[in-house]
């Protein structure tokens, strides 16, 4: 009797053909929005940099609305490897609310070797406490986890570290 072929994880070669020249920088039309940089690190359980990952993020513009063209055109849609450190940076546009109850957020998928499926989930900004409080995604978060989605203001824009596993694991989203 034939068993089935054993689940295969994404492969030491998986990111080759995925990124193209400016993929990081996400555009809008028209570019609604304050200009932002968005950056971080991918750790693993050991608190050491993942070195081989792809994040990918999709989001509103300014105004709160979702681009129509797609993920295709690249508008609202943003792809960047990561480095030998695990750092990675995007160029956007700080999205605005989606709905009035929503606050400003953007959606993250990661892939990476021995990832079987992409994790999701999403960045809020560490400047928009009181739109936050009130988020009904965030608020279905324990309390105690939040943090792990909220992106940190720094002199540079933006810091969102993404923790695999372990005491500051990310919250990620079953989608």
């Amino acid at each position: 009797m034939r068993r089935p072929t054993p689940a295969q994880t994404v492969g030491p070669y998986f990111s080759l053909a995925l990124d193209w020249p400016q993929a990081h920088q996400v555009t809008h039309e028209p570019p609604l929005g304050v200009a932002i940089c968005l950056r971080g690190q991918v750790f693993d359980g050991d608190g050491l940099p993942v070195p081989d990952a792809l994040i990918e993020i999709w989001q509103a513009n300014g105004a709160g609305d979702y681009p129509t063209r797609g993920a295709a055109s690249g508008y609202g849609f943003g792809r960047a490897s990561v480095d030998s450190e695990g750092r990675y940076t995007f160029l956007t546009h700080k999205p605005g609310p989606v709905t009035p109850q929503e606050a400003p957020h953007i959606h993250l998928t990661l892939f990476a070797r021995g990832l079987m499926n992409p994790l999701v989930t999403r960045l809020y900004f560490g400047d928009e406490a009181a739109r936050n409080q009130h988020d009904p995604a965030l608020a279905q978060v324990p309390l105690a986890r939040r943090a792990t989605l909220i992106a940190a203001l720094t002199h540079t824009g933006y810091c969102f570290d993404i923790h695999l596993q372990g005491p500051l694991e990310t919250v990620f989203f079953d989608v």
